[in-house]
């Protein structure tokens, strides 16, 4: 599924088309590299057919999706049917094509999962598990308080520079999906954390080398999501939580808590980065779950 069994005309499309995603909409190098794996193995794919990208019409697609489907998630039946129509979208907007061939092509309907969440004990347990006494546990533990705090994406925790962090107005600088940029408060603990770190520990990992990133590691580099991928989950089960643990579990949680509390759920899509509300709104569900036990725990009549 290589590059190389494309035909000239195939992969130069390909090629222009993911520079476009990349200078329009500044998608990350994971999504633009999950276009280009769709498009080549649907490319790939009519190379014995004698057509190429620019000829297929809906039947061929169709034919495409039929194959597919009985070896595929459904969740991944419908990001490929979501590639192929803002490949050939792009297509009809360049006049490259005169009708777009996935125009009557459904996607496959998703059950709505609600995302996994931790109540707020486990989050206080999450949050202690670092050995503070250590410089990359006191950096470790201000990671885990900024990003409950703050209900990041890990790639925007370890993305954020020192610059970017307010202590005295209490605010970071967010660079999120599609390089779109929000200021976010961090409330006073994880202030207190972010300080404590700055002023203790991240010298004493640095020793003497530069780095631009807020968080960084024993070889004076940026901590990268990979590693932090591995110590939240080796916190998790420090403190005891026998739960499918990720970074984004205490970004769920952040707002889960915050819905749970009152705040609006605006409010949560604002600090969330959320570009549709309609994303956020699937937390009203994890809240409402959590209302319903709540009373039938403690409602004489739940």
């Amino acid at each position: 599924m290589s590059e190389r069994t494309l035909s000239p005309q195939d992969a130069a499309e390909l090629d222009t088309f993911i520079d476009h995603l990349w200078l329009e909409d500044g998608l990350s190098k994971n999504t633009l590299e999950s276009y280009r794996l769709d498009l080549t193995a649907f490319a790939y794919w009519l190379t014995p057919q004698n057509k190429q990208l620019l000829t297929v019409d809906q039947a061929d697609i169709q034919q495409y999706l039929a194959v597919k489907f009985p070896q595929s998630q459904p969740r991944s039946i419908s990001r490929l049917i979501a590639s192929l129509r803002r490949f050939y979208r792009y297509l009809m907007r360049d006049n490259k094509i005169s009708l777009d061939p996935t125009i009557q092509i459904q996607s496959p309907k998703l059950p709505r999962s609600l995302p996994k969440s931790l109540n707020e004990e486990e989050v206080i347990a999450l949050l202690n598990a670092p050995n503070i006494a250590e410089p990359a546990g006191l950096r470790d533990r201000a990671m885990l308080e900024l990003l409950y705090a703050c209900g990041l994406r890990v790639s925007e925790l370890v993305g954020v520079k020192v610059t970017e962090v307010s202590v005295s107005d209490g605010v970071v600088r967010i660079t999120g999906k599609g390089s779109k940029t929000r200021l976010v408060p961090m409330g006073e603990e994880a202030v207190d954390w972010i300080s404590r770190y700055l002023n203790d520990a991240r010298s004493a990992i640095l020793q003497g080398r530069l780095c631009d990133a807020l968080f960084v590691t024993n070889r004076g580099e940026a901590m990268t999501r990979q590693a932090f991928w591995y110590l939240i989950k080796r916190y998790a089960l420090l403190a005891g939580i026998n739960k499918h643990m990720s970074p984004h579990v205490l970004r769920h949680a952040f707002a889960t808590h915050l819905l749970n509390h009152g705040a609006d759920l605006r409010v949560v899509q604002m600090l969330l980065g959320h570009s549709d509300i309609s994303t956020t709104q699937i937390y009203t569900h994890v809240a409402r779950e959590r209302l319903k036990q709540l009373h039938s725990m403690h409602h004489p009549r739940g």
